[in-house]
């Protein structure tokens, strides 16, 4: 994982494989948001990364058409909502297995 801080982000971080975009250098120190960020990097990773994106960005505009907001759509995403729940354990990416966001739909 390489950092790279990018103050202009419009989020805390951002993982773009095999690089972490963060908008401060202190968000290097949160280990919840550097955990969230690695779950998305496994994830990319395991779907061969152009695909993550694809998914990605596909899930979000079918969210935001159904939901109209754009917070919900982006929290409704199987990649996020996977993150989200599992990015307090810093242990998670020891025992997760492959394709596990899969439980999320």
């Amino acid at each position: 994982m390489i950092l790279i801080q990018i103050p202009l982000l419009n989020r805390k971080a951002m993982a773009l494989f095999p690089f972490v975009l963060i908008k401060k250098r202190s968000y290097a120190s949160d280990p919840v948001l550097i955990n969230h960020e690695r779950i998305h990097l496994r994830q990319q990773v395991e779907l061969l990364i152009l695909p993550f994106y694809i998914l990605y960005l596909l899930s979000f505009l079918f969210h935001l058409i159904r939901t109209q907001n754009i917070e919900t759509a982006y929290r409704s995403i199987v990649f996020e909502k996977e993150a989200y729940a599992c990015q307090e354990n810093p242990e998670y990416l020891k025992s997760r297995r492959c394709w596990n966001f899969r439980k999320y739909i």
